[in-house]
C-alpha cells in the first residue's frame, strides 16, 4: 500500500534551506520514492495556509518511507531543513483499495 509524506514548510532560511535541497536528490535516489507535487502558492479553498512551500511524496509503503526519512543520511540532511523552516510533517497511507 503507498504511504504519502506530506510536508508543508514556512522557510525563513533559503541559503540554509538550498543546503537541504542540494544533498536531497543524492539521498532520496536510494529509496522507492516519487517526489509528487512541490508547490509554493497552492490554490486555497477554504481556510487559512500559513507554509512557503508543500510537498508530496510517494512512496511504495510505509516502511520504505520510514526507512528514508530515519536513515543516518537523510537524518544529517534534514538538520539542515530544521535549521531553515518549521513546518508540519505527515505519513498518509493509501486506503483507496479498501
Amino acid at each position: 500500500m503507498s504511504c504519502y509524506f506530506i510536508a508543508q514548510l514556512l522557510i525563513y532560511d533559503e541559503d540554509e534551506y538550498k543546503k537541504y535541497l542540494n544533498g536531497f536528490d543524492s539521498v532520496f535516489e536510494k529509496y522507492e520514492g516519487k517526489v509528487i507535487a512541490v508547490e509554493e502558492n497552492p490554490i486555497i479553498l477554504e481556510g487559512d495556509w500559513d507554509y512557503s512551500r508543500l510537498v508530496i511524496i510517494r512512496f511504495s509503503n510505509e516502511n520504505e518511507a520510514r526507512r528514508w526519512y530515519h536513515s543516518s543520511e537523510y537524518q544529517s540532511l534534514l538538520q539542515h531543513r530544521l535549521n531553515a523552516s518549521k513546518g508540519t510533517v505527515l505519513l498518509i497511507n493509501d486506503r483507496s483499495d479498501l
